[in-house]
C-alpha cells in the first residue's frame, strides 16, 4: 500500500523511527554486512520499500539505494542479482529514478541480467526494458536494437 506523511505519522507512533531514518540505517547494515544472506535480505527489503513513491526522494537523493542496486546486479551473487533488478524494477516507475539508473550506467547492466537462471530477474529485467527505463538508440546493444526496434 502507498504511503503518505498522515498514514506514515499513523503508523510509526510516537516513538516509532522515521521512515528515512528506518532506511539509513538499512543501508548502513548492508554496508557493515559481511555475509552474503545478510545482504540479500536487507537488499530483498529495501527492493520492497523500492515500490512506494513515498520513498523515492529518500532512496535517489539521500541515501543513493538506486547506486546500491546497481552494485548489486554485479555481485556473482545471484540473489543479490535478483533482488537488485527487482529493486530497480519497483523503483524505476519514477521516470527520475529511471533516468538516474541510466546515468549511472545501468542499462548495460540490467542487459547482462538477462542470461540469468532466475525467473524473477529475467521476468524483472523485462518489465524495466519495456516500460521503466529511459532507452534510446546506443543505450542497447546492437542486436537489441534490431530486436526491439528504438
Amino acid at each position: 500500500m502507498f504511503t503518505n506523511n498522515r498514514r506514515q505519522e499513523e503508523r510509526t507512533g510516537k516513538y516509532g523511527t522515521p521512515r528515512l531514518q528506518y532506511l539509513q540505517e538499512l543501508v548502513s547494515q548492508f554496508q557493515s554486512a559481511t555475509d552474503e544472506e545478510t545482504k540479500e535480505r536487507i537488499v530483498a527489503n529495501l527492493a520492497n520499500f523500492a515500490y512506494d513513491p513515498y520513498n523515492y526522494a529518500f532512496l535517489r537523493q539521500q541515501l543513493n539505494v538506486l547506486e546500491l542496486f546497481i552494485d548489486c546486479i554485479t555481485e556473482p551473487n545471484e540473489k543479490l542479482v535478483e533482488f537488485g533488478v527487482g529493486g530497480l524494477c519497483n523503483s524505476c516507475a519514477d521516470p527520475a529514478n529511471g533516468a538516474i539508473v541510466a546515468q549511472c550506467g545501468g542499462i548495460p547492466l540490467v542487459i547482462q541480467c538477462l542470461s540469468s537462471p532466475v525467473r524473477n530477474t529475467v521476468c524483472d529485467w523485462f518489465h524495466l526494458l519495456a516500460s521503466k527505463l529511459p532507452l534510446k538508440h546506443g543505450n542497447l546493444p546492437w542486436d537489441l536494437n534490431r530486436r526491439i526496434h528504438i
